[in-house]
């Protein structure tokens, strides 16, 4: 009998890596779920394996197939796992949206993402809909394998445009699983990161984040993937996280800033038992460094890692906890990946010049991603992407973020862009002008400050009434925080407005660290 090597074994799609996990060991546990109110309760391999084959026949009664974009706008929850790995099963493509939208945000994401059909508990919307309580169908429909197919693509995420229009990153290319032997190590590509951050098979990790985060979404099936057990909360909070970490024993958890400064802040962390943390990684948003140094502290500086990238994949840096003591403020180096800081006139800056950070993958991987709804990155001639983030490289080429996006606030590790919260106040009667900025945060990185100019100077409508207007408009998170009165906004004659002179205005100190380079 020949054996084939790795090199020669066929791709393995992401439903039937489950599928090959289930039959190795159906009766481990693959998810525990930790809902926001009541008792954990777990999931086996074979239970994930056969509910997403169910609910993908279900998927499949409603038109789904290897053309299709599936929306789901679920909680976190095994539903969502389960259709997620249906959809996959069908070769579909997979776009997790935030359950709690309101129906102007929500819908105009659908317009541009055109799904075949919505999972979620929305009241209506312009596209085929699928109820959570109507997954309960599934029940009585066939657990045996289905067809393999590869969905291509496999995984999008929404985004809120730099413009204020909606967009979807669709990652392209085939939804690769690591291969069809459970015990095959993850793919080239990821290897370089696994070893740096010591990944392995049979590790538990912590996913707190919500599921139409990349962070979350990413992270749960990279991990289920590569055979690693998930906890995931229904919700996060610092006391339940804790005692998560300890009960299960978990071994890995990326979270974004704001939730490690919470649980940092928790009055008896150093008393709690963190011994079985491995890795535990900062995403999404700068971390201050008084929080990185708790918690270098906390769990020992080789456990502790901060990482920079996109939702685009074009590239990533990494940091450990000992490399940043010396390097204090850095996101990393390229892992895998080239970087250059460019001017506004394309050219390469010196080390230590702020700039335009362009990222481009050492292996061609061939594109990272597509845009519905929005126009390509800027792209080098040869390749490098940027996002619009700013920064420097030092001399050993450690890589620091001067801000991120010129506009962009980055807020509890969520985007928050200016024009979509313009857009909203703008509409309302009382204001003649508006411009939102972000401001620096203790515990939410950057807090979203709107400068209202009122348009009855003499009588400016209520803060508390603008408040309102924002939040049946926006998901909670993009609402301002606070609202400032001016009496006129300083346009210029082409009506553009100077963002980083208004948040020089109201944080100078932050603005003088950030426009100073290094030397």
């Amino acid at each position: 009998m020949t054996t084939s090597s790795p090199q020669t074994r066929q791709p393995t799609s992401i439903g039937r890596r489950i599928s090959l996990l289930a039959e190795a060991h159906p009766d481990e546990t693959a998810i525990v779920f930790a809902p926001l109110d009541g008792a954990e309760y777990e999931i086996s391999w074979q239970e994930l394996d056969q509910g997403s084959c169910r609910v993908a026949r279900l998927l499949e009664r409603q038109g789904v197939d290897a053309t299709s974009l599936v929306a789901v706008g679920l909680r976190n929850s095994p539903e969502h796992f389960f259709v997620s790995i249906g959809a996959w099963k069908l070769g579909a493509c997979v776009l997790p949206l935030r359950w709690d939208m309101p129906p102007r945000e929500r819908d105009a994401l659908l317009d541009v993402a055109a799904p075949t059909l919505v999972v979620g508990d929305w009241d209506e919307v312009a596209f085929a809909l699928l109820r959570s309580h109507e997954l309960s169908a599934a029940d009585d429909l066939s657990s045996d394998p289905l067809p393999d197919r590869l969905p291509s693509p496999a995984m999008a995420i929404a985004s809120g445009g730099s413009t204020g229009r909606p967009k979807i990153i669709i990652t392209p290319g085939n939804g690769l699983a690591p291969g069809s032997d459970p015990g095959e190590p993850p793919p080239p590509m990821n290897k370089g990161v696994g070893d740096y951050i010591q990944t392995r098979r049979g590790q538990t990790q912590l996913i707190a984040s919500p599921l139409y985060h990349a962070a979350g979404f990413r992270g749960s099936f990279h991990a289920l993937t590569h055979d690693q057990p998930v906890v995931v909360m229904e919700r996060f909070t610092a006391e339940r996280a804790i005692d998560l970490i300890e009960r299960y024993r978990v071994n890995v958890v990326n979270m974004v800033p704001t939730m490690l400064m919470r649980i940092a802040r928790l009055p008896d962390i150093d008393r709690r038992d963190l011994s079985s943390l491995d890795s535990v990684m900062a995403s999404a948003a700068s971390s201050p460094a008084w929080l990185v140094h708790t918690w270098c502290r906390l769990v020992k500086p080789e456990h502790f890692f901060i990482s920079y990238g996109a939702s685009e994949y074009t590239g990533m840096a990494l940091v450990r906890g000992d490399e940043w003591l010396q390097h204090p403020g850095t996101v990393g180096r390229g892992m895998g990946t080239d970087i250059r800081i460019l001017g506004e006139d394309g050219r390469e800056l010196a080390t230590g010049a702020i700039g335009e950070i362009y990222m481009r993958p050492v292996t061609d991987i061939g594109p990272t991603y597509e845009y519905r709804g929005a126009a390509p990155a800027s792209t080098t001639a040869d390749g490098f992407v940027s996002v619009g983030d700013l920064g420097w490289l030092d001399e050993d080429g450690y890589l620091y973020i001067a801000d991120r996006r010129a506009d962009m606030i980055v807020t509890g590790g969520a985007n928050v862009y200016p024009a979509e919260v313009e857009a909203v106040l703008s509409e309302h009667p009382g204001v003649s002008d508006v411009a939102v900025i972000g401001l620096p945060d203790e515990e939410w990185g950057q807090r979203v400050v709107a400068l209202v100019q009122p348009t009855d100077p003499s009588s400016p409508v209520p803060a508390e009434e603008l408040d309102c207007f924002c939040r049946e408009r926006l998901s909670t998170y993009k609402a301002p925080k606070s609202y400032d009165f001016v009496d006129r906004l300083p346009r210029s004659e082409a009506g553009k407005l100077n963002r980083s002179a208004l948040i020089a205005e109201r944080a100078p100190a932050n603005r003088a660290a950030t426009d100073r380079s290094p030397g």
